[in-house]
């Protein structure tokens, strides 16, 4: 008997392959063969030598191999774990407060346009078109108060094929700008609705997170029954701490039964493995103790903690704490949607502490590369889906052309791969992105029905 036909591959790719795994922040994988089938999983990652029996096993031709140029790579799709899609209308402007009077001044008047789907759905589709062709090909948005257009963000994520979490935003106090909030009794169950409605669509890549804004938003009744939702329903888990100093002592004053910023989530249940908090730059020790018990993340949002003079999170300190860490654009806080902004910025942030004696080592790039790819997976409980090219998981890559005819950096003769790699990270753009893919479907360059 014969073994049974394999199902045809979609795409055999031969080349260079740069990912992180669990023993190294950056491997190099020159002269490697790459099979992703139908469903858009990774079926092998093998080196050339290896191409006959490969051949022969999953029954393809050496005219099915799409050959990479020297100066091409493919990397792992970033994964933006912060980003606030109402905001991109305004970023690159306005970072001129600190955080609670920015919110007060420019953000909550902004959110509040957003009742109006045809308002909503010209935004939200420019920040997915913009964040995909960044490479950006898992993101965890905030949207707004407003369950339609909410959910009309997750159809537009849906239609582009990008991977996603999004959340509904809950808050049921805002004495600055009262008309943006909800009653609590509103909130909680807008906030159903947009679960089930959203779970209801069965999109293969967008699911719903619990998103009250930030402790000084939300009552603890609020808090209290979203926790109850979250672990109801199993879901994910996104909001603010620690952002800056100010905010702090709000939540001191505003919940004096809780011990710290931290407690006030944990006790409501809003605490868990499927958790990620943006910013954190002010955890004590204690509190970092506690979200690595709990199995919580961080998202890490050094454009908009330097934007809006919040502070400065210590990556170092996080990661010996054991606490799963990713990156976020935190638009329009942090003003550029593209995560190697925040894989710049995270190297910025770690100097500065080392210039101010708070560290002695620093993030090297190689790190922040893991962060920005298989940390965000792992922040977002993704890690045994996407991160890297291991078999088994599915195709989300960028193809990296360090020639693009348009390239915002020059390579000279004396430049190895390592350099190459390195301008890219640090000088490179959306223009040597030349293909995304999400599941093994090519996303960017955007199809006309898009």
């Amino acid at each position: 008997m014969g073994s049974p036909q394999r199902p045809p591959l979609a795409h055999v790719f031969r080349g260079t392959f740069v990912h992180s795994s669990a023993s190294a922040p950056m491997e190099i994988l020159h002269g490697h063969l790459l099979g992703v089938d139908e469903s858009g999983t990774i079926v092998f990652l093998e080196q050339t030598d290896q191409q006959e029996q490969l051949a022969r096993k999953w029954g393809f031709k050496t005219s099915d191999i799409r050959e990479l140029s020297n100066h091409e790579f493919f990397m792992p799709g970033m994964v933006d774990t912060h980003i606030h899609a109402p905001q991109y209308s305004f970023a690159g402007t306005r970072v001129d407060l600190p955080l609670l009077q920015w919110l007060t001044t420019y953000t909550f008047p902004t959110e509040a346009k957003y009742k109006d789907s045809d308002f909503a759905e010209e935004v939200y589709t420019r920040v997915v078109r913009r964040t995909l062709k960044n490479g950006t090909t898992t993101a965890c948005y905030f949207a707004t108060i407003y369950t339609d257009t909410s959910l009309l963000l997750a159809e537009i994520i849906d239609k582009f094929g990008q991977r996603a979490f999004v959340g509904k935003v809950c808050m049921d106090m805002n004495d600055n700008v009262p008309q943006y909030k909800e009653t609590t009794e509103d909130s909680v169950q807008e906030a159903e609705r947009f679960v089930k409605e959203l779970l209801e669509k069965k999109y293969p890549r967008v699911q719903p997170v619990i998103t009250p804004r930030f402790g000084p938003s939300c009552t603890e009744d609020l808090l209290c029954a979203l926790g109850d939702l979250a672990q109801a329903c199993d879901l994910h888990v996104q909001s603010h701490i620690s952002e800056n100093e100010e905010e702090l002592k709000l939540v001191e004053n505003m919940f004096p039964a809780y011990q710290n910023y931290t407690e006030l989530y944990d006790k409501n249940k809003l605490l868990t493995s499927k958790t990620v908090m943006a910013h954190a730059c002010y955890l004590s020790e204690e509190e970092l103790k506690l979200f690595s018990l709990r199995g919580a993340a961080i998202s890490h949002c050094p454009n908009s903690n330097f934007s809006l003079r919040s502070g400065v999170l210590n990556v170092q300190k996080v990661l010996k704490h054991n606490v799963k860490l990713g990156l976020g654009t935190d638009v329009a806080g942090g003003y550029s949607a593209s995560m190697l902004d925040a894989i710049r910025k995270t190297m910025m942030a770690s100097n500065s502490l080392q210039i101010n004696k708070e560290n002695e080592t620093g993030v090297t790039l190689e790190e922040a590369f893991q962060l920005a790819t298989l940390g965000g997976s792992q922040a977002l409980g993704l890690d045994d889906v996407i991160g890297n090219f291991e078999v088994g998981k599915e195709f989300d890559a960028l193809l990296i052309n360090t020639k693009a005819s348009d390239s915002p950096f020059d390579l000279f003769s004396a430049d190895n791969f390592e350099d190459t790699l390195q301008k890219f990270l640090y000088l490179g753009d959306d223009r040597n992105i030349s293909e995304v893919y999400v599941a093994g479907k090519q996303v960017v360059p955007f199809s006309s029905s898009v």
